[in-house]
């Protein structure tokens, strides 16, 4: 094979051979470093390993301002297209053109969680309803669980459009397929729809099946998390146990810095999600459902509900009777 220097490889599986052939051409030019003598495909490789490993975008762009040459290759459609969702993850108080350029080259040399994450920001903090939609339709057909469970939630919801537009059939096969692909939320919501006959006929003892199913799933992934140090904050769904909680996606945690940073939700009417996992704003007004009992809290999913009810709001949830007699109280005290 020949290297972008004209140079081959040496046949066989002799590596003395290329240490020699490195050592001489270090000696001819003992001003260059070793990873000249490397070729481009294996740089490339190196990069693309990077690249979907990398914790931070701060692993990935130090390496890349070493060298010339390393900028350039890093700009490779398929190390971009190997990105994980951690290197590709920037803060909403650092958001700016230029990230955003960087996610569309992403996202245009096939990475899917490139083009689910700008997909998410787009729909909701951009505003840029069809493109962003179309971003996570483009995940979606490559089997991208979470983007087929976020086209899944715009479905039920009608987000970005009326009442009109919901589409529950729709919701439900979609909702369908990230369950069959291990999406927990997929799976958990699936269940309750077939527990209300909610765009799919009513079956209690299937849908609780599935309830079961995503209690068991969320168990097992969390499982990695016992003997933290201190140990993550505690959920489980539908059935009272303890379990970790998982992480949430990077394009999640950037809507919740997003809206958090702009106060948008509260500010222009609209509420936001009241899981702190979720991050999903409403698009028009009283789109999410209120908590029957209290009316103080909202969800875009019965997924949401079921998590921020053993996490948090079930110790917090008082019908909105007590709250005026407890007010009344507080008053008469005064």
């Amino acid at each position: 094979m020949r290297t972008r220097r004209g140079l081959c490889y040496p046949k066989g599986d002799d590596t003395c051979l290329i240490k020699q052939a490195m050592a001489k051409r270090w000696k001819q030019s003992p001003e260059s470093n070793l990873i000249d003598a490397l070729p481009d495909d294996l740089v490339t490789l190196i990069l693309c390993k990077l690249s979907s490993s990398a914790s931070s975008p701060t692993d990935f762009v130090n390496v890349l301002s070493t060298c010339r040459r390393l900028n350039g290759l890093g700009r490779d459609s398929m190390v971009l297209s190997k990105a994980s969702s951690k290197m590709l993850y920037v803060g909403a108080n650092r958001w700016s053109e230029s990230s955003h350029r960087f996610l569309k080259l992403c996202a245009d040399s096939g990475n899917v969680e490139a083009c689910y994450t700008l997909g998410m920001i787009r729909f909701y903090c951009l505003q840029n309803r069809g493109n962003g939609a179309a971003l996570m339709a483009k995940a979606a057909i490559a089997s991208h669980a979470p983007a087929l469970y976020s086209l899944a939630l715009i479905q039920f919801n009608g987000s970005g459009g009326s009442k009109r537009d919901k589409d529950l059939r729709a919701g439900v096969a979609l909702c369908a397929r990230a369950a069959f692909l291990g999406h927990v939320d997929a799976l958990r919501e699936l269940g309750h729809c077939l527990q209300d006959g909610y765009g799919v006929k009513k079956n209690i003892t299937r849908g609780r099946k599935f309830l079961v199913q995503a209690n068991a799933r969320e168990l097992g992934s969390v499982l990695t998390w016992v003997g933290c140090d201190p140990p993550p904050a505690s959920l489980l769904s539908d059935f009272g146990c303890n379990v970790p909680a998982p992480e949430p996606h990077p394009a999640n945690r950037f809507l919740t810095e997003w809206f958090e940073a702009r106060d948008a939700g509260p500010g222009s009417g609209l509420r936001l999600c009241s899981h702190t996992g979720c991050g999903r704003p409403e698009t028009r007004r009283h789109e999410f459902r209120r908590c029957s009992v209290c009316g103080t809290v909202n969800y875009c999913s019965r997924a949401c509900q079921a998590l921020d009810w053993k996490i948090r709001h079930k110790a917090e949830c008082i019908p909105v009777e007590r709250w005026l007699q407890h007010g009344v109280a507080d008053d008469q005290e005064t």
